[in-house]
C-alpha cells in the first residue's frame, strides 16, 4: 500500500513538473471546464458567469504553427505565380533590353512582340527559308476547336462507359475499371506509331478531327473511372424514385444523375484542358500542315532564334484564357474531385 501511494505522489509530481513547463497544458479542455464550474459557484445563481480564456495557442494550432503553415503557402504560390510573372516580363521587352536589361524586371514596357504576333508577315522559318507565318489568330481558333472537341467527345463518351460500369455493373466491371486505371499509366510515346498507322489507314492524317479523337482516347481512361468510381456509390434509390413516377432510364439518368455529376464533371473537363493544352509532341506528330497546327506546334515552327520574344508573348496569349478558366472554375474541380474520392471510396 505504501508503494502505492509513493508511486501515486511520484507520477503526480511529474504531472504537476510537466504542468510548469507546458502552459497549453494547464489550459486543457478539462481544466477549463474545472475553472468555468468554479466560476459559476463563485458568481452564485443568477448572476452571469465571468469568461475563461485560455492562453493563445492552447487550442489547436499555435501561433508560431500559423505562420509556418502561412509561409509555406506563401512559397508555394510564389513558386506557382513566378513563371507567369516571367513570361509577362520578357514578353514585354524589346531585344536590346532582353540582351542588357534584367531578367526579372522591365524598364520600358514595349508590346511590339505582340503587334508582330498577330502581324503574320513573312518571317525566316526553320534557319534558310523564308515564307509567310501562319497568322497567330489562325493556331488560337485550331486550338479552341481542338479543346472544345476533345473535352466534349472525352465527356460523352465518359459519361457512357461510367454509367455502365457504375450503375449497371455488368459481369467483370471491377476488372473493367482496373484495366482502365491501369492503361492511363503507359507512356503515350509508346502509342505514337500505331496511332499514327490507324489514323493513315482511316484516311484522318493531318486534320483537326485526328488530334481531337488522339487526345480523347489520352483523357478516356482517367475520366471513365472518375465518374464511375462516383455513380457506383450513389443510392438506388435516386433512380428508383424516377422509375416509379414513370421515367425510362435515359431520363432518370438525363435529369436527375447529370445534374447530380456536375461538380465531377468540372473535375474531368479541367482534366482533359489540362492533357490538351499542355501538349507539344502529338500536334508537331499529327499535324504537318501550319495552318491546321495549334498554338503549341505553331510556336515550334518559329524560328526560335530570331522570334524568340515573339514566341514568349505567343506563350502567354494562350496562357491567359486556360487560367482564367482554370480559376474559375478551381472550386467545382475541388468539389468534383472529393466527392468522387468519397463517394467511391
Amino acid at each position: 500500500m505504501d508503494a502505492h501511494r509513493r508511486a501515486h505522489r511520484l507520477s503526480r509530481r511529474r504531472h504537476l513538473r510537466l504542468l510548469a513547463r507546458d502552459p497549453r497544458r494547464r489550459a486543457g479542455p478539462g481544466r477549463r471546464v474545472v475553472a468555468l464550474a468554479r466560476a459559476a459557484a463563485a458568481a452564485g445563481p443568477g448572476r452571469p458567469v465571468p469568461v475563461v480564456r485560455s492562453p493563445a495557442g492552447a487550442a489547436g494550432v499555435s501561433h508560431g504553427g500559423r505562420w509556418r503553415h502561412r509561409l509555406l503557402l506563401a512559397l508555394v504560390a510564389l513558386y506557382s505565380v513566378f513563371p507567369i510573372y516571367f513570361i509577362t516580363v520578357q514578353s514585354l521587352k524589346t531585344p536590346a533590353e532582353d540582351v542588357f536589361g534584367s531578367p526579372l524586371w522591365v524598364t520600358d514596357p514595349s508590346f511590339e512582340n505582340y503587334a508582330e504576333l498577330f502581324e503574320g508577315a513573312e518571317a525566316p522559318v526553320r534557319g534558310f527559308v523564308v515564307r509567310p507565318r501562319v497568322p497567330y489568330e489562325r493556331w488560337l481558333l485550331n486550338s479552341a476547336a481542338v479543346l472544345a472537341g476533345s473535352v466534349v467527345l472525352t465527356l460523352t463518351c465518359a459519361l457512357a462507359a461510367a454509367y455502365a460500369l457504375g450503375r449497371l455493373q455488368p459481369p467483370g466491371w471491377r476488372w473493367w475499371r482496373r484495366a482502365l486505371f491501369a492503361s492511363y499509366v503507359i507512356p503515350h510515346t509508346v502509342l505514337f506509331i500505331p496511332l499514327y498507322q490507324l489514323l493513315v489507314a482511316l484516311g484522318l492524317d493531318d486534320s483537326r478531327s485526328a488530334l481531337t479523337i488522339v487526345y480523347s482516347t489520352m483523357a478516356l481512361p482517367f475520366c471513365v473511372w472518375l465518374l464511375s468510381a462516383y455513380y457506383q456509390h450513389l443510392p438506388r434509390e435516386i433512380e428508383e424514385s424516377a422509375f416509379v413516377e414513370g421515367a425510362s432510364r435515359t431520363a432518370a439518368f438525363a435529369r436527375i444523375l447529370l445534374p447530380m455529376s456536375r461538380n465531377v464533371l468540372v473535375a474531368a473537363g479541367l482534366f482533359t484542358v489540362g492533357t490538351v493544352g499542355q501538349d507539344f509532341m502529338l500536334a508537331s506528330v499529327f499535324l504537318l500542315d501550319p495552318a491546321k497546327q495549334t498554338v503549341a506546334a505553331g510556336l515550334g515552327v518559329m524560328d526560335v532564334s530570331l522570334e524568340e520574344l515573339v514566341a514568349v508573348a505567343g506563350v502567354n496569349v494562350a496562357a491567359v484564357p486556360v487560367m482564367l478558366l482554370c480559376a474559375g472554375l478551381a472550386r467545382g474541380y475541388v468539389r468534383g474531385l472529393t466527392a468522387a474520392m468519397v463517394e467511391g471510396s
